[in-house]
């Protein structure tokens, strides 16, 4: 189709069927979206060359399409942080912590590694790969999260705040890394560390002085926070992404208190923003980019899942996980989209790697978000019974087998807490 109404249709269009089949099969939404995203953008194309009915049928995000995901991303992101209740993360911050770091470490270092010593890529490309493969998709985890409704329990949140470890762990590598020291990096950690310092409280008293409305002015405030700190984020050559993560997290407790709000902004960002991210990034992935790097493919996803089992799944189990959400844990924490999707691009914009490795790059990061989700779903989805279950006391934790299942951890008597 031809015309915005034409693509918007279309897009929207996609995003429906991806959301039945999510339905129908029980699936991440998200996955789907991604899934279908991949098959039409192909389909797309093949149909293009050929010039199939005289039609334009190249599938590819315009400008607003592009702002819409990238706004979908950025929400998301910011969601995804304002889950992570500072409570749970004070309670599990010795699980979340440990758990995070090694979910980054792990991988960073044996992608790295392999990338320079075993590919040959150069000093600069493997830290780039160590980072891009070292990440966990919060956006997918985050919706996986809401679906299964996960997020509503400890075990959920533990893992959120683990997966907002593991991103700190590759938000401080790539600025450690590679960043441009300067004014505009300056004045942007000032910004945002007085956002960061100021928001909290201004933003519950803005509420308070505009409670609920249906012109929702605390949503729109928290759209012009975010809109502004990402246009300092552009700034200073970082990505939106970034600070919205964190405004989400130093935001967490005002939310926590607006849950009519975030329902109705939930809806608006599944519904109308995500799909576009989600759909977008499928849509990027070529099937002949992926057939002639294959075998670097399938071995570059096999180090990243291999270091994240031996770096997550001996600690779960440390900490008490029984052996399905261990595995479950593991899987998800294997996952990876957003943020390295953001560093494979980095590392492309700035002539770190090229065109082909970045392909690479990306088509291992995307598959990290698809096979990892499938088989946690699949295979180790726990039920919500034994996450509610889930009671991880640093005594309990540290006086537990490695057989304790979460399942079987009653919550603490009186006397205990």
């Amino acid at each position: 189709m031809e015309g915005t109404w034409g693509i918007a249709a279309v897009w929207m269009g996609l995003a429906l069927v991806a959301s039945l089949i999510s339905i129908r099969f029980k699936l991440s939404v998200a996955l789907i979206e991604i899934l279908i995203g991949v098959i039409a953008g192909n389909i797309a194309l093949l149909l293009d060359h050929y010039h199939f009915l005289g039609i334009h049928w190249e599938l590819k995000a315009n400008e607003w399409i592009a702002f819409l995901a990238g706004f979908g991303s950025i929400l998301l992101t910011f969601m995804a942080g304002a889950e992570i209740e500072p409570a749970v993360l004070r309670k599990y911050f010795k699980e979340s912590f440990a758990i995070g770091f090694a979910s980054f470490a792990a991988p960073f270092l044996g992608a790295l590694l392999f990338a320079r010593f075993v590919s040959g890529w150069d000093w600069n490309g493997a830290i780039i790969c160590g980072i891009a493969l070292s990440t966990t998709s919060v956006a997918v985890v985050y919706a996986v999260m809401i679906e299964t409704g996960l997020n509503e329990t400890d075990f959920g949140k533990l893992i959120l705040a683990a997966c907002f470890i593991t991103d700190l762990g590759t938000v401080v590598a790539l600025g450690a890394c590679f960043a441009s020291y300067n004014w505009t990096l300056i004045v942007f950690a000032v910004v945002v560390a007085g956002v960061l310092w100021i928001a909290p409280s201004f933003v519950t008293w803005f509420f308070q002085c505009f409670p609920t409305h249906v012109s929702e002015p605390g949503v729109k405030f928290v759209f012009f926070i975010l809109f502004m700190l990402g246009s300092l984020a552009s700034l200073a050559k970082s990505e939106a992404v970034l600070p919205a993560y964190l405004v989400g997290l130093g935001l967490a407790g005002v939310f926590a208190h607006q849950r009519d709000t975030v329902r109705r902004l939930r809806t608006t960002v599944f519904v109308f923003l995500t799909p576009f991210y989600f759909l977008n990034a499928g849509v990027k992935v070529y099937l002949p980019a992926i057939w002639t790097g294959f075998g670097l493919i399938m071995i570059l996803f096999a180090v990243k899942v291999a270091a994240k089992i031996v770096g997550v799944w001996p600690l779960t189990r440390r900490y008490g996980f029984g052996s399905r959400e261990s595995s479950y844990t593991t899987m998800l924490m294997s996952t990876g989209l957003t943020f390295g999707t953001i560093s494979a691009l980095f590392g492309l914009n700035n002539g770190y790697i090229d065109q082909s490795q970045y392909s690479v790059l990306a088509t291992v990061v995307i598959g990290s978000a698809i096979v990892p989700t499938i088989i946690a779903q699949t295979f180790f989805r726990p039920t919500i019974e034994s996450a509610i279950a889930f009671q991880v006391a640093g005594t309990v934790a540290s006086e537990s087998t490695p057989e304790t299942s979460i399942a079987t951890l009653e919550p603490p008597s009186l006397e205990e807490t």
